[in-house]
Order: C-alpha cells, then sequence, then structure tokens
C-alpha cells in the first residue's frame, strides 16, 4: 500500500476554517417571491421596499411579506 507524502505547513500560512451549514436565522418579516423566502426584515418597510423593487423590475411574478409573529401575509401589488 502506498502513503500519501503531504506538504507541510509554513507557520505564516493561515488555517482552513470549516464551513458552518447551519441556517440563517430568520427574522421577523419574510419577503416571499412566488412563495419561496427570499429575504428576511426586521422592519415591515424595509420589507416593502425590496419587495416594490422586485414588482417593478418581475411585475408577473407574486411578491408577499408574511409576518411570523402575527401570521399575516401580506401581497404586494
Amino acid at each position: 500500500m502506498a502513503t500519501m507524502n503531504m506538504p507541510k505547513k509554513e507557520s505564516g500560512e493561515a488555517a482552513i476554517l470549516p464551513v458552518n451549514q447551519a441556517r440563517v436565522p430568520l427574522q421577523r418579516f419574510r419577503l416571499q417571491v412566488d412563495r419561496q423566502i427570499k429575504a428576511t426584515f426586521a422592519e415591515m418597510g424595509d420589507a416593502e421596499k425590496a419587495g416594490r423593487v422586485i414588482k417593478k423590475a418581475y411585475p408577473i411574478v407574486q411578491v408577499s411579506i408574511y409576518d411570523s409573529e402575527e401570521g399575516g401575509q401580506t401581497v404586494l401589488d
């Protein structure tokens, strides 16, 4: 069986950090495009502003904002 010889790390070389695959915590207001979450916001105004930009660029898609605390959904026209 052959052994593999790896090159030695130099002292100045940065260590590779492991990839974290934990989910990003969701904030209260969730911007949804065609029922898929695209972004989360702490404030309703910020979510609505981002949603209107998407709706203006792509008028055919359904853009809505889901309020996770109240359980309501606002559809942007």
